[in-house]
């Protein structure tokens, strides 16, 4: 909300397009915002109303636009500075897309457009409106986001800031609580639909059935939006997620997509997948040295999730009391605690890269820059020894590292240890 807001502040000639994958909570957040901040608000869904397509079948001319789109709304005053013009599921009407540069123009009205990342990239558009469209990219609830969900207030969660920046072991109570809470947002996600299900009936397995049906329903999009070629290969993949995060080496491998799988037959799938917002990946950089893009190898790369909670409803619902007891073992526990990570990460708009130069030498989990300087971060599901942060703080000398772990804060000369859930404060 704060983000469109600042929009609405500080457009000039420029709509908005609010991406990301179905059912983050792209279109109720934009009718919020309508309703607080505009005296009339008229929307159009080309999915779901295939006549609305029809308005730009001829001139994009913006006052034919609008002309045409007065005559759907016969009640609705068109008064400029006042107005929101809302487009939903853009994906599907191309043409509504390249016309926001002559509505940006024109600039009588606020335009926003909303579409899931599934149809954005893929369906035909004559002519992408460079120049007139602020695009952003909006995700499922986050950690911070689960916890207000859950009545905790924001002064609560400020105390747990202070304890992040001054290093000092935390409560034992409040950290076992917070504990608690972390294990409870990897079960649940930040889905709103999911969400709002926990809080209402605290029944794991309603939450459940609420997350298998928005796999599903990414499964019906994969069908629908990508091409014949693409999608029995991008479902595959997808759908290989839990295997590839269960290995001890949480490389992405196409070989465990399909036997004797190869990137020349999955790497485009694999795009699919990221550009349309159900996975994020991690690319592996040779050398860690600002500035970390110049450095990364595209080839080697590990994907996850962009939701901790429908990662693990991917395992099934018997892991969800695995997570909640705190009993799970395995490989598969430790991609967990990354994934949640990368989720923690992904929502704070950082990008995603993780050092390991070789086959047979250790690896560090992500890094991130910090005024130039990159921070190693290695992701521990115990509080087992952190050799690969020893070497790489000895080799390559940072200003500290962190050591991420399901335990207390603690810190040895440049080694910080921090609770998981303290990664919402990076």
């Amino acid at each position: 909300m704060e983000y469109l807001v600042e929009w609405k502040n500080t457009k000039d000639k420029e709509c908005l397009l609010v991406v990301g994958a179905r059912q983050v909570g792209k279109t109720f957040i934009i009718r919020e915002f309508g309703k607080q901040y505009y005296d009339n608000v008229v929307e159009l869904n080309f999915f779901k109303h295939k006549e609305h397509r029809d308005i730009f079948s001829g001139s994009l001319n913006a006052d034919t636009i609008i002309s045409k789109i007065s005559l759907l709304f016969k009640d609705i005053k068109f008064i400029p500075g006042k107005t929101l013009i809302f487009f939903d599921e853009i994906q599907d009407c191309g043409q509504a897309r390249t016309a926001l540069k002559f509505l940006a123009e024109d600039n009588r009205f606020d335009i926003v457009a909303s579409g899931s990342m599934l149809g954005v990239s893929y369906k035909t558009t004559v002519s992408v409106p460079v120049g007139y469209e602020k695009k952003v990219e909006m995700y499922s609830m986050d950690f911070e986001e689960f916890l207000w969900a859950n009545g905790m207030k924001q002064e609560n969660i400020n105390i747990f800031k202070e304890y992040f920046e001054s290093k000092e072991k935390v409560d034992q109570f409040m950290n076992d609580t917070m504990l608690s809470y972390m294990r409870e947002y990897m079960i649940v996600g930040g889905m709103p639909a999911v969400v709002k299900k926990f809080i209402e009936t605290k029944n794991f397995a309603e939450v459940h059935k609420s997350q298998t049906q928005i796999i599903d329903s990414y499964l019906d999009d994969i069908a629908m939006y990508a091409s014949a070629a693409i999608k029995p290969k991008a479902r595959s993949c997808y759908l290989s997620l839990p295997k590839q995060l269960a290995k001890e080496n949480k490389k992405f491998q196409y070989s465990i997509v399909e036997k004797n799988g190869t990137a020349r037959k999955f790497d485009t799938s694999i795009e699919w997948l990221r550009d349309a917002g159900l996975v994020k990946l991690c690319t592996n950089v040779s050398t860690p040295l600002f500035p970390l893009a110049g450095y990364m190898n595209q080839d080697y790369f590990k994907a996850y999730a962009t939701d901790i909670g429908i990662l693990n409803a991917m395992y099934g619902f018997e892991l969800k009391a695995e997570l909640y007891n705190n009993t799970l073992k395995g490989p598969v526990k430790g991609g967990i605690y990354e994934n949640l990570i990368a989720d923690i990460l992904i929502k704070k708009g950082l990008p995603l890269h993780f050092y390991k130069p070789s086959e047979n030498r250790q690896e560090i989990e992500f890094l991130y820059t910090q005024k130039s300087n990159i921070i190693p971060i290695e992701v521990k599901a115990g509080n087992n020894p952190s050799v690969s942060l020893d070497e790489f703080i000895k080799e390559f000398k940072p200003p500290y590292g962190l050591k991420l772990i399901a335990g207390n804060s603690g810190k040895v000369d440049k080694k910080i240890t921090l609770p998981l859930y303290m990664a919402m404060f990076l």
